[in-house]
């Protein structure tokens, strides 16, 4: 992405607008041409920017909240009780209540949920979908992210759980199942994980005789690296599935992509204020962090460019944030061209979990650009003190 770095405030994050538009189409594209009755809902949890929250609504994408914040968050950005998706396994009863009698797609995860159902007005017939917990280490060891500890979300299918649960369900006379929520969190993002999803989805309306308006296989995917699965591969590999039981005339299929969409047009750019040698390492510090990027601290690398350089090679190059973390420690160099101060690093691909997780520690939330036609708008200012305060009693 080819920007003036002298005139950013760093560090900064940069949307690449015709990457973002590129991606969401692409979505559409592949659902349309393979399963004609879809709903795609973003997922806040992953990048709740209000400005991204808003491109998304502009591009045909219902809010997929899991959160009382997240849900009235949608509301003010403009988005009906209609057009959310609310998951989750923290609900509070008033707002469940309000959701399902206005029309949002509320898919149920746990026994309280169920037990709320019951003070529904008794005058109307409501919807509402359940989450099903289900062993995916079975059909695919060592891809998902719980293990052989298994998930902690939904209603189990193997101990029984799920059956229960549909059967308190099915004896309240004004609830309607009309759908099944199937997201599994895995660590390969493989197509094993969704033919599996759709394949299971198969067998519980086999098993349990349901009639389904909406499938909901959740998130996970792959998006923006041409070495990965695509949109359209993902959609075939479910549809392959799904036709077995379900007809797109019938069940409306939902995806919940967060990562996919909007991980790949987000850079971060950071400034090298110093560098300094010690007896075992050449420190050069950035006033970014590696809280902004990888606030998890698991990455064990990323895509970068190293701006504004020496020629130089050096052998080895630790690349520091701002913070008094020792562990602040973003990437090691190794034979790259010298950087100095004044240089720039702009790391690629940061835009899943890393505004929403990145905490107010020492410096406040950076400032966020939207990159289109080579002319850059900020979108979130870089918060002072006064943003800080607010609220808060002095």
């Amino acid at each position: 992405m080819k920007v003036d770095y002298n005139n950013l405030i760093t560090p900064c994050f940069v949307i690449n607008k015709k990457e973002l538009q590129a991606n969401i189409n692409s979505l559409h594209i592949a659902l349309a041409n393979n399963w004609n009755n879809y709903m795609i809902g973003y997922s806040f949890k992953t990048n709740s920017l209000p400005w991204l929250v808003n491109f998304y609504k502009e591009n045909n994408c219902y809010a997929e909240v899991v959160s009382e914040s997240e849900y009235n968050l949608a509301l003010t950005l403009g988005y009906t009780k209609d057009k959310i998706i609310y998951n989750g396994p923290i609900k509070y009863k008033d707002l469940f209540l309000d959701a399902i009698i206005e029309g949002s797609i509320v898919n149920l995860d746990s026994q309280r949920e169920i037990r709320w159902l019951e003070e529904l007005p008794k005058d109307k017939k409501y919807k509402v979908g359940v989450r099903v917990n289900y062993d995916i280490e079975a059909d695919c060891p060592g891809e998902s992210t719980c293990g052989m500890d298994g998930g902690r979300f939904g209603f189990n299918l193997e101990n029984n759980s799920l059956a229960q649960a549909l059967e308190k369900i099915e004896k309240l006379e004004n609830i309607q199942i009309s759908g099944l929520h199937m997201h599994i969190s895995s660590k390969t993002r493989s197509l094993n994980i969704y033919r599996s999803i759709a394949n299971k989805v198969c067998e519980i309306k086999r098993q349990f005789g349901l009639e389904l308006e909406y499938i909901d296989v959740g998130g996970g995917f792959f998006g923006g690296l041409s070495t990965k699965p695509s949109y359209d591969e993902y959609v075939r590999i479910i549809k392959d599935e799904l036709e077995m039981e379900f007809s797109p005339e019938e069940t409306t299929l939902i995806l919940e992509p967060g990562a996919s969409v909007v991980g790949s047009p987000i850079d971060y750019i950071c400034r090298v204020m110093d560098v300094k040698e010690t007896n075992l390492n050449r420190f050069v510090i950035t006033n970014g962090s590696r809280t902004h990027i990888d606030p998890l601290m698991h990455k064990a690398n990323y895509f970068s460019n190293l701006i504004e350089v020496k020629e130089n090679v050096i052998d080895k190059q630790v690349v520091c944030g701002f913070t008094c973390m020792e562990n602040d420690r973003i990437m090691t160099l190794n034979d790259e061209k010298e950087l100095k101060e004044g240089s720039y690093i702009e790391f690629n691909k940061v835009g899943a979990y890393t505004m929403c997780l990145s905490p107010l520690f020492i410096e406040y939330f950076p400032t966020v650009y939207v990159k289109e036609n080579n002319l850059l708008e900020v979108v979130r200012e870089k918060w002072s003190p006064i943003e800080y305060i607010q609220k808060c009693k002095r």
